[in-house]
């Protein structure tokens, strides 16, 4: 054999050891990230939940709107008043995400038209099928979604506000284990009811659908005949 050849011979064998090498290097590279990765989106998934608040205090009973009432003429099954006891959603990744994905989803998926315009009436509490609503239809969206994937009803509270400019608004409070965070149709991010920035009025008792509750804090409410209806 050659100078040339054993040269050559010797050169792919080290060439072989090095990509042996270097093969080894990745693979242990990605059994080292491999969990480190993993390790970063858990971390991430537990630093999306929300942080603790509180749960709106009841001060005395409430007429239910006007909107409730005829809604439940048209979905009796909906509005049974088989009281039950109260109960919260516990705040886990899985629920939590289920919540956001809903949330998002109907207020993506809905167009906003008033009452008047969908339906030739001032006031009407309707579930969304012709893919426009007002506040409350979202709201009704909302809860029948979430109950239907699986979460309790009586965490699930219409609720009737003031906003900023002092109007009626519909949203759904999501009574959870570590506090009240409202889903709104105005805002896809869901905030702790402390963080609002509306005045709360009423909203259905957790125990029966067709009883509401008068609210207390965060903030006095302008009380106005839309907010009343």
């Amino acid at each position: 054999m050659s100078r040339t050849d054993r040269f050559v011979n010797n050169f792919l064998s080290f060439r072989g050891t090095i990509l042996k090498f270097l093969t080894k290097l990745v693979l242990c590279s990605a059994l080292i990230s491999g969990p480190a990765i993993a390790g970063s989106a858990t971390k991430h998934a537990y630093a999306s939940l929300p942080k603790p608040t509180t749960v709106a205090i009841a001060i005395s009973e409430a007429k239910a709107p006007w909107g409730w009432t005829d809604f439940c003429t048209r979905h009796a099954d909906e509005c049974e008043a088989d009281t039950t006891s109260a109960t919260t959603v516990a705040v886990t990744p899985e629920n939590w995400k289920l919540i956001q994905d809903i949330n998002l989803d109907v207020n993506s998926s809905i167009s906003e038209a008033s009452d008047q315009t969908i339906y030739g009436v001032p006031e009407r509490w309707e579930y969304p099928t012709s893919g426009s609503g007002d506040c409350e239809d979202y709201a009704l969206e909302k809860r029948k979604r979430l109950i239907k994937a699986g979460l309790p009803r009586q965490a699930l509270l219409l609720t009737v506000v003031v906003d900023e400019g002092g109007f009626g608004h519909a949203i759904l409070t999501v009574r959870t284990s570590t506090g009240d965070y409202e889903l709104d149709n105005r805002v896809d991010r869901i905030l702790s009811w402390e963080n609002t920035g509306y005045g709360f009025v009423k909203e259905q008792a957790s125990d029966n659908p067709n009883h509401w509750v008068r609210l207390g804090a965060p903030t006095t409410p302008l009380m106005t005949a839309t907010a009343q209806k």
